[in-house]
């Protein structure tokens, strides 16, 4: 069974899609899509940095409501728009992975969807 993951936390998805979807079974497995750097009230901040920690604190959040943590993801894909700082973008990653590890993808794209997005990032969990 497949459970739509969209936390009141966060902003409601921008079109038709799930922040993130859970599949029940023997194990859970959580796919979201590519979280984006907005917060609940729309906005976005400029600075690629604070992007980054915005789009890790929607992901906490999408973790949250799947009862599920930082330690449970198995995979990362990160988008960046070229010429931005990827350095910043990866110290944010590994402050919130710490020391856990999991499989990873950096992809630099000439844009993505909306204009003011310089990144985003989808998640595989499992628990």
């Amino acid at each position: 069974m497949n459970y739509r993951i969209n936390p009141r936390t966060i902003h409601p998805p921008a079109a038709k899609y799930a922040h993130g979807v859970l599949s029940r079974g023997f194990d859970q497995i959580l796919h979201s899509s590519g979280v984006v750097p907005v917060d609940v009230e729309g906005n976005t901040p400029e600075n690629i940095g604070e992007q980054a920690m915005l789009v890790w604190k929607n992901i906490g959040e999408i973790l949250k409501e799947a009862h599920m943590g930082i330690t449970d993801i198995v995979s990362v894909t990160t988008y960046v728009v070229l010429d931005q700082d990827l350095q910043a973008v990866m110290k944010v990653r590994d402050e919130h992975l710490d020391q856990h590890r999991a499989a990873s993808t950096l992809v630099t794209v000439p844009e993505l969807a909306q204009d003011q997005w310089k990144m985003e990032i989808s998640i595989i969990a499992v628990k």
